[in-house]
């Protein structure tokens, strides 16, 4: 029930234009690689707001410990949704796909290999590889590209330390 509360939560704030104010996107800017912030901007504005909450949950929860990669994880891990091209709208058709169907990774290629809006929702759903994939293009650190690629993954799948990972996961509520 908490992942619906979070879907409503996104979704109203998807309808707010815009990215996060100017001196939270400097300070978010200033915890990536140069490649990065490249990416960075190209995440839609809410999704952008989004992620510096995350971070900024993130920095609060691991205190020092949120070093450099970790919070670049936390402001990255939604990357690949970028490569979608769907609105709010598409996006919602996408999660109620993705809910109908499970991570069916078969169902999922089948779809990124069509056409129009059927290809989208299958990139859409692929979000954590290709945000892994844009990362280790970006020369991201192992740990910032693994939080990408595992972040809808159950803890026994991830790659990063149990500790980071589930901090940032409490901080996305995804």
């Amino acid at each position: 029930m908490a992942r619906a509360g979070h879907l409503v939560t996104r979704f109203f704030g998807s309808l707010w234009p815009g990215g996060p104010k100017p001196e939270q996107t400097h300070w978010a800017e200033s915890q990536l690689l140069e490649r990065e912030v490249g990416l960075w901007r190209r995440m839609s504005g809410p999704d952008r707001r989004h992620a510096v909450g995350v971070t900024l949950r993130v920095e609060r929860m691991l205190g020092e410990e949120a070093t450099r990669p970790i919070l670049a994880a936390a402001l990255l891990h939604d990357v690949g949704k970028c490569e979608a091209g769907v609105g709010t709208y598409g996006r919602v058709i996408a999660t109620v796909s993705g809910a109908v169907i499970g991570r069916d990774q078969g169902t999922i290629q089948d779809w990124t290999r069509t056409r129009g809006f059927t290809r989208k929702v299958g990139l859409y759903l692929q979000h954590p590889k290709l945000g892994g994939d844009l990362l280790a293009m970006a020369g991201s650190d192992p740990l910032t590209e693994a939080w990408a690629r595992e972040h809808h993954l159950p803890e026994d799948q991830w790659t990063i330390p149990l500790d980071i990972g589930q901090a940032l996961k409490a901080a996305d509520d995804d």
